[in-house]
This record gives structure tokens, sequence and C-alpha cells, in this order.
């Protein structure tokens, strides 16, 4: 069975577009108009995917994706003109697993979304699958963090980074490595991803943000040992 993308925008030549390169590429496409158009077919359909544009009239991307998360656990790359760092910052926070500003390339959103799928279906190679730091918990069978018996809902790519970190601690990983290992695809064009999802992962992780430490000119690495 293909894996269904839903594509939200309130321009039909970007839907129709995106839909060509998509469904190319073997997926099936299903499309919005706006908002909440974007959300009700999230609900009803078994969407492995959302491409959201932040500017839709009746609800924006932003609200539609914040609804769709309460219901289910679905990823969602972003479309936007808007480029400043809030927004992004933003979009990061409500979720999203990427962030494309306009005028995009189609290929390489394309690679985007591949990349994700490719990091949703990856398996635990490990049996030993729980790593415990203090009050800090990764289950990667269950893909949960929990902080101090709280469990945290992180972006996936949050999440990857996070345990990547980890399962490197102690060791200073470069930006390029994590930039590689994480997106995948030659990200280096624009790493300010990269420090805008260490900042809400330091954030997400409260009193354990300490463990990230910033190695100037270098990169992050994780100082605690388990």
């Amino acid at each position: 069975m293909a894996l269904k993308i839903l594509v939200a925008d309130d321009e039909e030549k970007i839907r129709k577009l995106v839909r060509k390169y998509a469904e190319r590429e073997g997926y099936e496409v299903i499309e919005a108009e706006n908002g909440k158009e974007a959300y009700e077919l999230a609900i009803k359909e078994d969407v492995d995917l959302c491409i959201l544009d932040v500017m839709m009239p009746i609800m924006d991307g932003f609200e539609a994706y914040q609804k769709i998360r309460t219901e289910k656990d679905i990823p969602c790359i972003f479309l936007t003109a808007l480029n400043e760092e809030y927004n992004r910052i933003y979009g990061f926070d409500v979720g999203a697993d990427d962030y494309v500003a306009k005028p995009f390339s189609t290929n390489e959103l394309m690679k985007r979304v591949g990349v994700i799928f490719k990091r949703m279906n990856k398996e635990t190679i490990t049996n030993n699958s729980i790593t415990k730091i203090e009050g800090l918990v990764i289950d990667e069978d269950a893909r949960t963090v929990t902080i101090d018996g709280t469990q945290e809902t992180l972006s996936l790519k949050e999440y990857e980074l996070l345990l990547y970190l980890v399962k490197n601690r102690g060791t200073a990983v470069t930006r390029e490595t994590l930039l590689e290992k994480i997106w995948g695809y030659g990200y280096f064009k624009d790493d300010r991803t990269l420090d805008t999802h260490i900042k809400l992962l330091r954030k997400t992780l409260g009193p354990y943000a300490k463990y990230i430490t910033t190695i100037r000119g270098v990169g992050y690495r994780f100082e605690k040992n388990a």
C-alpha cells in the first residue's frame, strides 16, 4: 500500500506541483485548500505525512497541525514564505519535523519526505532499548522520552537528535555529523535548523538540558554517562 501524503495549500498550482512529484515517487496524495479542511482530512484519512502551508485561510497551518496532534501522531513539513527565526522556532515548537521556505525545490522537498519516512520505519537493532540517566529515560522500543516521571512529546527530529547525542555521550559530535546523521542529505547550507532543534530540545529536557554542552567551533556533546 502506498504511503499517503496530505498536501494543504491555498494555492492550487503548488498543490498540483507537489502532487505531481509525490506521485512520481509512488506516494498517494490527498489535497486540502485550507487549514480546517486539512485537519478534517488528516483525522478522517490514514495519512502518513502532512505537508502544510502556514498561511492558509479559515485556519492556518500551525493551528491545524496543533489540532491534528491532539488526535494523531503524524509527522509534518511546513511550507511557508515566513523565514524569520521566530516562525521556524514556532513551527518546530508545535511539533513539525521539517520546515521549507518558499520558493522551494520540489525535488529537495521529496528528499526531505523520503528521509522522514525512512527514519519512521527504521528498526531498533538493540535489545537494551532503555537508557536511563538520572530522571531522564529514553525507551527506544516505545520511542518515548520521560523526564522525572512525565512523558514528553518530541518531534521526530528532536527525538533522533537526543538519541544520537546520548548514544555518543562523552564525545564531541560535529555539526556536520549531526546534520548528516539526523537530516541525512547534505543539509549543510542552512545549519540554523540544528541550532533551532538544540534550543527546543534543551527547553524540553528542563533540568537535564545542562548535559548538552556546546563545543565552540565544533558542535555539541552530551556530557553525562549513564
